[in-house]
């Protein structure tokens, strides 16, 4: 009988990773959310979640309550130095973390974020703020972010025109977002999202909502959960120690640029779903897509990625719908149009990506949208984009009459020298918020 060799018993294959795992909870309604955290508490009682009230975030408080499976553990109220969201995560959220899993050696622990944070929001915290002179990384393993949506809202909420301001709960004097930007954001940065629950309009609008998740997320692991019989193991098997965040992976305006997936190409309608994916070389005409702006997005419940305006040759221009709303804005040069020495500021995998699929015409220059809506026609949609689109003729005419062309989008995606480096992924110009489009400077 022979037998496979085995590794020395003194020979240690893989380091055993012992620090804490810390799964992060999104969600637009704490309800829902709180519903989901309880269940992973009644599955393991020694389970540590910690929970923002942002109530008074704007006057410099956040009340901070920190419990188990058994009761509470903590309940404080913090005086912040500035009432934001950022200054919530630097000054209380990541030390609490810190200092919990320093206490509580063995204990994992639940993050569940106030309803208007964002979660990429606590991932750039995590990579890019100290406690204590160290990453929270040096403590804490980041397991995965997990969003839970409302069956019952959510469909109403993705196509919401309400800003948080006039629901009263903006987190701060300035914060102009659209609920249903929180919504879309809080799906794509996910890598695992939880149906809780079902539509209100019967069992087909529960399906349509998951498969309108699945095309939102197509990189995500879904699950759907029947509020009404809720097994806590098999939740807790499906949300915890999945391993599933990869922190290397970009936010979704820089998931195309980078070379993941944007989105999934699937125009033929599943219970009225569609997700269809437009890819072209060639620049659009500026006015010509000005003009159609309003159509492209009129059946829409979001539309994302980047393109090239032949008007402004150098730049990505980022392209976000959701609610009603398009907003533009500048993700920097395009690498074409940067001189080779500044290649070295632009991340491995972008330019990785740019080299696959290089055009010795075009550079890395290229259209790249998704569209995702209800009983869309895509061959219409795919024919308006197209029209868009320089002709031969316009081509010809070359690079410096294309900067020469009327341009309803002059001056809204302005590049500056610190954009030689990475792509700003602020989306903060709006194109307009009624989908007229991006009015002149």
């Amino acid at each position: 009988m022979s037998s496979s060799p085995q590794a020395p018993a003194h020979v240690a294959t893989a380091d055993a990773d012992t620090r804490p795992s810390l799964t992060v909870l999104s969600g637009f309604w704490p309800t829902t959310t709180f519903a989901v955290a309880r269940t992973l508490l009644a599955a393991d009682p020694s389970l540590l979640l910690v929970r923002h009230d942002l109530t008074g975030i704007r006057d410099g408080v956040v009340r901070r309550v920190v419990r188990s499976g058994t009761g509470i553990i903590e309940d404080e109220r913090t005086n912040l130095r500035h009432g934001c969201i950022s200054c919530t995560l630097r000054e209380d959220v990541l030390p609490t973390l810190v200092r919990l899993a320093r206490h509580n050696p063995g204990q994992d622990l639940v993050l569940m974020l106030p309803e208007v944070v964002e979660p990429e929001a606590v991932a750039a915290a995590c990579t890019y703020c100290l406690v204590d002179g160290a990453p929270i990384t040096d403590l804490i393993r980041v397991d995965s972010y997990v969003t839970v949506l409302d069956a019952e809202h959510l469909l109403d909420a993705l196509a919401s025109t309400d800003d948080l301001t006039t629901l009263g709960i903006q987190a701060a004097d300035d914060d102009n977002r659209a609920l249903a930007d929180v919504v879309v954001r809080q799906i794509e940065y996910a890598d695992t999202l939880v149906l809780w629950g079902q539509s209100r309009e019967g069992a087909f609008d529960t399906s349509r909502l998951t498969v309108l998740l699945e095309r939102m997320a197509p990189w995500a692991a879904h699950f759907r959960v029947d509020d009404d019989l809720v097994d806590a193991d098999a939740l807790t098997r499906q949300l915890r120690h999945t391993d599933r965040h990869r922190p290397e992976i970009p936010g979704v305006l820089a998931r195309g640029l980078q070379g993941y997936s944007l989105g999934a190409h699937e125009p033929e309608a599943d219970c009225g779903v569609v997700s269809t994916v437009f890819r072209a070389r060639r620049p659009f005409h500026p006015q010509r897509l000005h003009n159609v702006l309003e159509d492209v997005n009129a059946e829409m419940i979001r539309s994302r990625g980047h393109f090239w305006l032949a008007s402004q040759p150098d730049t990505v221009v980022a392209w976000e719908f959701a609610g009603g709303g398009l907003a533009m804005g500048s993700l920097g040069h395009w690498l074409v149009s940067l001189p080779e020495d500044r290649w070295e500021h632009v991340c491995d995998q972008r330019r990785l990506a740019a080299a696959l699929e290089w055009d010795p015409y075009y550079g890395d220059r290229h259209q790249h949208l998704v569209f995702i809506g209800l009983d869309v026609d895509p061959v219409a949609l795919h024919r308006t984009l197209a029209g868009c689109l320089l002709t031969d003729a316009e081509l010809a005419d070359g690079e410096e009459a294309w900067r020469r062309y009327p341009d309803p989008f002059a001056g809204c995606f302005p590049l500056g020298t610190e954009d030689l480096a990475e792509p700003d992924t602020d989306t903060d110009t709006d194109a307009d918020a009624d989908a007229e489009g991006a009015q002149p400077a």
